[in-house]
């Protein structure tokens, strides 16, 4: 969120799997939201934030108004800290965390997500399931607009068309709509 420090794990915790998502990325990735040709996909969004780590890419969300977020992380250090950033931003109101693995949430019956974050532990295949499974189980409206950040580019997957990808430093955004 701009100009609110938030709690992070420095460079990052390999052995809990958090790789922080950098400013300079997280800057890139808006401004292409924003100013990419896809209207303004982030005011008014319902967030999921899968693998969310320490929520920096959905807090900045909320920040630029998105409606609410729902956080999606299994791990205890990315709790304990995504419950403290989300306490710095004042949005305990508009955000649920759900601590759990992203390739096994379970069936949806809320409002979808029309906005998705996506920044699994890179080269281990992780994103395409999760999305498989979020698809699957009811997580997303049609159209939902999907920001994946990997250390490579990424093939969309079965029910997902890719709009763009991007190389930013070491990391790779790829850009998916749900076909849904």
């Amino acid at each position: 969120m701009r100009g609110l420090g938030l709690a992070s794990v420095g460079k990052g915790d390999a052995v809990a799997h958090l790789r922080p998502t950098s400013d300079r990325v997280r800057e890139s990735i808006f401004n292409l939201l924003q100013n990419g040709g896809y209207g303004d996909p982030v005011d008014g969004a319902r967030v999921l934030d899968l693998f969310a780590g320490t929520g920096a890419l959905g807090l900045e969300a909320l920040s630029r108004g998105a409606e609410s977020c729902v956080f999606v992380d299994s791990g205890r250090v990315a709790g304990r800290l995504l419950a403290e950033n989300i306490e710095r931003a004042r949005v305990s109101d508009v955000v649920r965390i759900i601590a759990r693995d992203a390739q096994r949430l379970g069936a949806h019956s809320g409002d979808l997500a029309t906005l998705v974050f996506l920044d699994p532990p890179y080269g281990k295949g992780l994103g395409a399931r999760a999305l498989e499974v979020v698809a699957k189980s009811g997580w997303l409206a049609e159209r939902t607009l999907v920001v994946w950040e990997e250390a490579s580019e990424q093939d969309a997957p079965d029910g997902f068309t890719k709009l763009d990808a991007r190389r930013y430093g070491d990391t790779w955004v790829t850009m998916l709509e749900y076909d849904g």
